[in-house]
């Protein structure tokens, strides 16, 4: 090949089921690549209907709508000739549902791919809805071979293998994979190892956005015959990318935003900083995802319980930095164990933010619960039954600011104390959306120590004051947990690497710690099943990534 072919990377932030909005997002794309003089432009897998609609899928009119979508994009790209647009999407071919992308041309499709490797393990059930294909898919343009592969096809050296076989210099995936800490090394291992060894280069376009309990991060890139990785497109951020390709390799030209605002002090740069701190990325990835479940889901405004503990006060912040400090509402509602230096660190936090603040006291609402229970608990000592009607009273007051203004309710809790039950179900863990939900409490410090050296947004004192949920006199988190860089460690080997009880002793960790939190993350399931989705950080988080039965009488 002696000329250069333009490849653009199109890493859009769709809606699941939005096809309009879908459209206009691919159209627009289009078009700017198109202007910029792209001759070949990759979008994300299943770019048209988002990832995934999981049993939407099962409907007829949603397939129909679909298919009617797609005519729509056909005849909106019809004009920008030239342009080759591989696009992801369904394909419903004599009753069988694959996961397709097709070329189109001038308006036509030239030919389809079905999706060959179905991942059916922690998040993804693509068994559940679609057929696997079999065939390689190859075109040639200007003397140059391309082959087409769909995400987990290239975690398989399969289809790699196929293209090679079929003389392919070049594979352009299609991608839908959700954001994990340290998954961009890992991906582009990936590819160094099932595409590089064949000699190919890689265009890997990946989808970039909030869905439910997953945000995808983009990290769009180009990985040549040698696997250099060229030209990789920022996280969260939704960009074009442009690359050159010819006979010398692969080069990176350009990248523009595709929206005209990004999340605001997140990080404006189209492309990634491969110095960027692992709290910056993780903050990024919540701002995002709490942002799009906000925007997607039609919630203009949020409130929160502002405990002046940290959790809540990160939690703010986050939610400033989404949606701006007009949208944001926080509760601060002190008892008569609240201590005075965590209402004043609420106020002036919510003060710094210029976020709207509301100051109730529950010890008028919490007498009056004990006042009615006094005859049922004649005689009987106060436990964490008086602590929980604390916590029950403030979410009663959250969920009625939601009910009055619209707004959804973010709820605080961290992974630490989900795991553990250390919160209190219709309490403290009241909310439509649980943005640190995967976050362990280890992490949620550093995040608030990084947010704190962009900016200065959470009062230091909240952040080196022991943890207390407030709930009784001088009560402190570790009287019931072990100190949270033990709980976490232990937590994590339990939950990510599935590591027994003995071996986790066996590495050195107290016998005693280590049973009491195997039975604590065993008897709270049961909690988590009814609390709120959150986005996943972690390799395994709570919600559809964990599956633990409730009725369990194995014991870990």
């Amino acid at each position: 090949m002696s000329l250069s072919i333009s490849i653009g990377l199109a890493q859009i932030n769709p809606t699941v089921g939005a096809f309009q909005h879908n459209i206009a997002l691919i159209v627009d794309a289009a078009s700017k690549a198109h202007q910029q003089g792209v001759e070949i432009l990759v979008f994300p897998e299943l770019a048209l209907t988002s990832y995934q609609p999981e049993d939407l899928m099962y409907r007829p009119q949603f397939l129909q709508e679909h298919q009617a979508a797609l005519q729509s994009v056909l005849t909106q790209v019809s004009g920008l000739q030239g342009l080759h647009i591989l696009l992801g999407h369904l394909d419903e071919v004599e009753g069988q549902l694959y996961n397709a992308a097709s070329l189109i041309l001038n308006g036509e499709i030239v030919q389809t791919y079905h999706k060959q490797a179905l991942p059916n393990y922690g998040v993804f059930d693509e068994h559940r809805y679609f057929t696997a294909g079999s065939q390689a898919s190859t075109f040639d343009y200007k003397g140059h071979r391309f082959a087409i592969a769909i995400c987990e096809d290239v975690w398989l050296t399969e289809v790699a293998t196929q293209a090679k076989a079929q003389q392919a210099q070049t594979l352009l995936v299609l991608n839908a994979s959700p954001y994990t800490m340290h998954k961009d090394e890992q991906r582009i291992e990936v590819l160094r190892q099932n595409v590089s060894t064949h000699g190919m280069n890689t265009f890997y376009c990946n989808l970039v956005g909030g869905q439910d309990e997953l945000v995808f991060d983009g990290s769009s890139l180009a990985v040549d015959a040698q696997g250099n990785a060229i030209g990789e497109l920022n996280a969260f951020v939704s960009a074009l990318g442009i690359y050159e390709v010819g006979a010398s390799g692969i080069a990176f030209r350009t990248a523009i935003s595709l929206v005209e605002q990004q999340p605001a002090a997140m990080g404006q740069s189209m492309l990634k900083n491969a110095d960027e701190p692992l709290e910056s990325e993780v903050w990024r990835a919540l701002v995002l995802a709490t942002g799009d479940y906000c925007r997607k889901n039609g919630f203009k405004t949020v409130v929160l319980g502002l405990s002046g503990g940290i959790d809540s006060a990160v939690v703010m912040a986050i939610a400033v930095d989404a949606l701006g400090a007009d949208k944001v509402r926080a509760v601060m509602m002190p008892s008569r164990y609240t201590a005075d230096i965590s209402v004043n660190d609420a106020a002036e936090m919510a003060k710094w933010l210029h976020v709207q603040y509301d100051e109730i006291a529950i010890a008028p609402m919490f007498n009056a619960f004990l006042e009615a229970l006094a005859p049922s608990f004649t005689g009987l000592a106060s436990d964490t039954t008086e602590e929980n009607i604390q916590a029950r009273t403030r979410g009663v007051l959250l969920m009625a600011f939601s009910n009055k203004f619209g707004s959804l309710v973010l709820t605080t809790g961290n992974k630490s104390e989900l795991a553990t039950g250390y919160c209190t179900l219709y309490g403290d863990m009241v909310g439509g959306f649980a943005t640190l939900k995967d976050i362990p409490k280890t992490l949620v410090y550093r995040l608030s120590i990084w947010r704190n050296s962009i900016s200065r947004v959470i009062p230091e004192r909240i952040i080196t004051r022991p943890p207390s949920a407030e709930l009784r006199e001088d009560q402190k988190d570790q009287d019931s947990l072990p100190e949270y860089d033990v709980l976490d460690a232990i937590l994590e080997r339990m939950m990510e690497l599935n590591q027994s009880s003995q071996e986790i002793i066996a590495a050195g960790f107290k016998a005693e710690e280590v049973e009491k939190i195997a039975r604590l993350l065993r008897i709270n399931e049961y909690k988590r099943r009814q609390g709120a989705p959150g986005p996943k950080i972690t390799r395994r988080a709570f919600g559809r990534d964990w599956r633990a039965p409730i009725t369990n009488g194995y014991r870990y």
